[in-house]
């Protein structure tokens, strides 16, 4: 989530051609499911993609694969997912379907481009529940456009999007009969999950990596204060780290570098290694360079470096973004860490300085327990183990997220699958050949559980005829 921002960021509508096969629709969306006001019944414009190349058709109750859009523009969902998606789609002559989350990308209601200049007026019809009965009434309409009532469906999603395909299985059972939810935080909210968590797992990530490493980055914001402090020290620090603009605090500094760590982290994946990368500039160091030093070689070794100079920027919660928006108002994940328990610097999640954060963007206070009252998350196992069926949590442990995930299986339909290697959302991306076995196998046991409950569907389908 937080580093999916900037991630996804990086790929906009512009960049992007999909194959002819995915076709892009707008669906005549209602503004506000829960209400019965005038405004209520305003609509949008709501961007989706079809490929229905492998679709076996109404007729045979060939399955619907749908991915629920998360926190970006779908164009780079489709881009990212495809592959994985085209596989489910030609081994079950499935229909793929991407639907586009609302005040994302091309789907913004009011006949607004950007969120920016926007308030609770406007953005008050932006929350997750408002998403899910987007896609239960986008998906009962063009099933029943299409004479497909009989064709099951499957949602899918990583991350936010992740959360979303669980909570639509559960929110909407008489229309999806099974979630692949793929590094999605469902217990990441209201202290369930310990709060530092995250950071103690990018922290492992990194020991585990190099120990020499790990204990380099501890010990380097001692040395950045220590530095910032001299006379004309931010102008060193500015040179140490070659910094494309002069430094304006040791804060902007240690926010950046734990920034690229925590996406490091959060996307060490194969073939790219993020973390390894790291390490290995702060390890192969010339003998004799100092702290600071090691630091900035491993910051040129990361994903941000290698360029003429290192765009030092803090990530700070903006009003520019949508994704803001939903953590100023129920999406509140307190994500943080106290001193010596991580490899970083004390940063506790202190629910007063959040609220005030988001009233002074966008005039709101955060709902920190609304997310436990509207879909649970305590007593997980219990509540799930009774009320639910047919949802895949997926997890790679290298994720910081994955503190957050469900690693247990609740019940026989209700199952974990995990690697020890993988980290956020690899299972989605686009199997290649250069894949790990580990991959390849997490991967298949996704798959043989999604056909065993197409299985059961049409087991049970067929019964009725």
């Amino acid at each position: 989530m937080r580093q999916d921002v900037v991630e996804r960021s990086m790929v906009t509508k512009t960049d992007i051609d999909l194959p002819p096969e995915f076709v892009t629709y707008y669906y005549n969306q209602t503004l506000d499911h829960f209400n019965y006001k005038y405004e209520s019944y305003l609509t949008f414009q709501q961007q989706y993609v079809v490929n229905s190349k492998y679709w076996g058709g109404a007729n045979s109750s060939s399955p619907i694969f749908v991915y629920t859009g998360d926190e970006a523009g779908l164009y780079g969902d489709v881009i990212s997912t495809s592959g994985f998606m085209i596989d489910l789609a030609s081994r079950f002559q499935g229909l793929i379907l991407y639907i586009e989350h609302r005040y994302y990308g091309d789907s913004m209601p009011l006949g607004y481009k950007q969120i920016e200049g926007q308030n609770d007026s406007t953005l008050g019809f932006f929350s997750s529940s408002q998403a899910l009965a987007d896609y239960a009434q986008l998906i009962i309409d063009l099933k029943r456009n299409l004479s497909a009532t009989n064709c099951p469906v499957i949602a899918i999603g990583g991350s936010y999007g992740g959360m979303l395909a669980s909570w639509f299985r559960l929110k909407y059972p008489h229309i999806a009969i099974g979630a692949l939810a793929s590094s999605a935080p469902i217990l990441y909210f209201d202290d369930i999950t310990p709060q530092n968590g995250y950071y103690v797992t990018a922290t492992k990530d990194f020991r585990e990596t190099s120990e020499n490493c790990y204990n380099t980055i501890r010990q380097s914001w001692f040395e950045i204060d220590k530095v910032a402090l001299q006379q004309n020290g931010l102008m060193e620090l500015s040179n140490i780290f070659n910094s494309c603009m002069p430094l304006y605090s040791s804060e902007e500094l240690k926010n950046y570098l734990s920034f690229v760590y925590l996406f490091s982290a959060q996307y060490d994946n194969p073939p790219y290694n993020l973390v390894s990368h790291i390490c290995n500039g702060i390890d192969e160091a010339p003998e004799g360079t100092d702290i600071l030093g090691k630091v900035a070689i491993g910051l040129n070794a990361s994903f941000f470096g290698g360029r003429s100079c290192n765009n030092v920027i803090e990530v700070k919660p903006n009003n520019r973004s949508a994704w803001y928006w939903q953590t100023c108002t129920e999406m509140v994940m307190p994500i943080g860490c106290g001193e010596n328990e991580t490899m970083f610097q004390a940063s506790p999640f202190d629910i007063e300085n959040y609220t005030r954060t988001c009233q002074d963007l966008f005039g709101v206070s955060p709902r920190p327990h609304w997310i436990t009252t509207e879909f649970g998350g305590h007593d997980i196992k219990s509540v799930l183990g009774n009320f639910a069926s047919n949802i895949i949590f997926s997890n790679g442990l290298r994720d910081p997220y994955s503190a957050g995930g469900v690693l247990q299986n609740i019940s026989d339909s209700i199952v974990a699958v995990f690697t020890k290697e993988g980290a956020h959302g690899l299972d989605l991306s686009t199997p290649s050949e250069s894949d790990p076995d580990w991959l390849v196998a997490q991967r298949d046991k996704e798959v043989s559980i999604i056909g065993d409950w197409l299985g059961d569907y049409n087991a049970k389908l067929g019964g009725k005829k």
